[in-house]
């Protein structure tokens, strides 16, 4: 029994060598003589957006909005990333900015329910309530049998008015 255990082990290893150049290549190494191609390759860098979504859920407003200006960049057509913009800014103080964004956002995916709830949110901090029940109105709209961000506008209109 040790014998043929040490025989498996045997061929195992000098079919591992047998293999080794051809699992070498199918790994992107390279014959010629160009030494940057036979280096590992590097991890990949999270995105602006992502790694502006994790600084959002760190509350660091100030490189969240760095980073979600980075990601609209990239991208000037991404509602998520407007969105996250306009929380970063908001939850920092700058409510014209945050409004801004979170327009650009809506005209990018009118049924965004996000924008809705945060710039209605944004509109109650600054004391239009008019403006917060009309994106209230358009979450009703959208959310057919409610959503989290319809019942949350709607909390904080009722809370606002001293109606909860």
């Amino acid at each position: 029994m040790i014998r043929s255990i040490r025989g498996m082990a045997a061929v195992c290893a000098v079919a591992s060598l047998a293999l080794a150049p051809v699992s070498a290549m199918a790994m992107g190494s390279s014959s010629s003589d160009d030494s940057s191609s036979s280096k590992p390759a590097a991890a990949a860098k999270p995105s602006n957006y992502k790694m502006g979504v994790a600084a959002v859920e760190a509350q660091n407003w100030s490189k969240a909005i760095e980073l979600m200006a980075a990601a609209i960049d990239d991208n000037p057509k991404n509602a998520d990333a407007f969105n996250y913009l306009g929380y970063a800014k908001r939850k920092s103080g700058d409510y014209d900015g945050a409004i801004r964004a979170y327009n650009v956002a809506l005209d990018l995916d009118p049924e965004h329910k996000g924008a809705h709830e945060y710039i209605g949110q944004a509109y109650l901090e600054t004391g239009n309530m008019a403006e917060a029940e009309k994106h209230l109105k358009a979450l009703d709209s959208i959310c057919t049998f409610g959503c989290a961000e319809y019942s949350s506008l709607k909390d904080a209109v009722s809370k606002a008015k001293g109606t909860s």
